[in-house]
């Protein structure tokens, strides 16, 4: 499974970007995807998940309200539309993807499968 990640940039504080996430290879189904973000002199922090039916949905208190995640399974995507960005959104984002889905999980560890990064950067 390959992650391709695209729509990272400079924006002012305030202002809104689109992430997408492109899944290819042997896939299959049922896997769910996350974001996370990694800024520098940081650990990676989880950010938002999402179920393979979309059926469940998940935030970190920092983004929610503000961040939302979605999915297309037959365009094999997963977007995160930011808005309202603050330039303690500065970071390197992250999907993952993992086919452990008994449960929904927020940590970085179960991922299997991870994108190249896209560096977002919020300016003042």
């Amino acid at each position: 499974v390959q992650l391709q990640v695209s729509g990272g940039g400079l924006v002012q504080a305030g202002g809104s970007l689109r992430l997408s996430c492109v899944a290819s290879g042997r896939t299959g189904g049922g896997y769910t995807m996350g974001w996370f973000r990694q800024a520098p002199g940081k650990e990676r922090e989880f950010v938002a998940v999402i179920s393979w039916s979309s059926s469940f949905i998940y935030y970190a208190d920092s983004v929610k309200g503000r961040f939302t995640i979605s999915r297309d399974n037959d365009k094999r995507t997963v977007y995160l539309q930011m808005n309202s960005l603050k330039p303690e959104d500065t970071a390197v984002y992250y999907c993952a993807a993992t086919y452990e889905t008994k449960q929904i999980h927020t940590s970085a560890g179960w991922y299997d499968y991870w994108g190249q990064g896209t560096q977002v950067t919020v300016s003042s």
